[in-house]
């Protein structure tokens, strides 16, 4: 990540950004986060991330502290200053610091924090062999929708599956998918592309409309409804989407190979779209061919 960071109005080195101990998001993880990728130093889809960030913050009755412009004013240094082109701006918004109580404080002033990371693509091998992945019980909150900064239960999730060696954890709830411990979930099944519908269950994904994008200008069947676990178990192809993990292919899941193994026809096709899609719109570079 950057060195530079912005915290509560100052720009400084990461290694002196300090917040207050009783700081709510520290205490109750009472906050929300958004990443907004960045291409060749040009947000992406800004205005559809910060959205998401007021939706989120909306849902924890916390007023947004700036509006676009001034969200973009504070990104901005941050852009120039990294090192790398490609970039993920890391936003996190807390109630702030109060005495510890479970009640909202009075007058209290929001904290807000900015940093920059760097943002790779998935390597040729990932893309060519696809990875493999596990499932589990979904027992998170029923609020997924929020993009909030307590993560206890995403963490153990993915945590399950780095100890099995795999890329993700892909969840099911009540007999049903519902996503990935941090990606959306995609699976193809006779030549459909289906995905669970966005509700409280899952998070809005920026790439995951992406991808419904790609599919519909590619005139492929989407189908956006709930996705069975038996479904799930004998899909043809099933991928991960992230702004990190762009499509990747799941070519295993729980041990059992996913269609032949291999990732599959459809994968392909939307990943060379998205390709495309990314040099041209997200890099701007419209007159290009990548």
């Amino acid at each position: 990540m950057s060195d530079l960071v912005y915290l509560n109005g100052d720009y400084l080195p990461l290694a002196e950004a300090k917040i207050p101990v009783l700081d709510r998001g520290f205490i109750f993880g009472d906050g929300v986060y958004e990443v907004i990728p960045v291409y060749d130093r040009r947000p992406f889809r800004m205005a559809d991330h910060l959205d998401r960030l007021r939706r989120s913050l909306a849902g924890i009755r916390l007023a947004d502290p700036y509006g676009d412009a001034e969200w973009q004013a504070l990104f901005a240094p941050l852009i120039e200053a990294a090192d790398w082109p490609d970039q993920g701006i890391y936003i996190q918004v807390t109630r702030g610091p109060a005495p510890r109580d479970h009640a909202f404080p009075k007058d209290v002033r929001p904290t807000v924090f900015i940093m920059a990371m760097q943002l790779s693509a998935p390597p040729p091998e990932v893309v060519e062999h696809g990875v493999a992945a596990i499932t589990a019980e979904d027992n998170r909150w029923l609020r997924c929708d929020l993009k909030a900064v307590s993560l206890l239960a995403n963490v153990l999730l993915r945590q399950l599956s780095v100890d099995r060696g795999c890329a993700e954890t892909v969840l099911i709830r009540s007999g049903h998918l519902t996503e990935g411990s941090a990606s959306s979930i995609f699976v193809v099944r006779d030549g459909v592309i289906m995905a669970p519908p966005h509700d409280n269950l899952v998070l809005p994904g920026i790439t995951y409309d992406v991808v419904v994008e790609l599919a519909g200008q590619a005139g492929l069947p989407v189908a956006l409804r709930p996705v069975t676990e038996a479904e799930l178990r004998g899909a043809d192809e099933i991928w991960l989407t992230s702004s990190t993990k762009e499509i990747t292919a799941v070519t295993r899941l729980d041990g059992q190979p996913v269609g032949d193994g291999r990732p599959g026809p459809l994968f392909r096709r939307l990943h060379a779209a998205y390709q495309v899609y990314k040099h041209q719109v997200m890099r701007g570079r419209a007159g290009d061919t990548p």
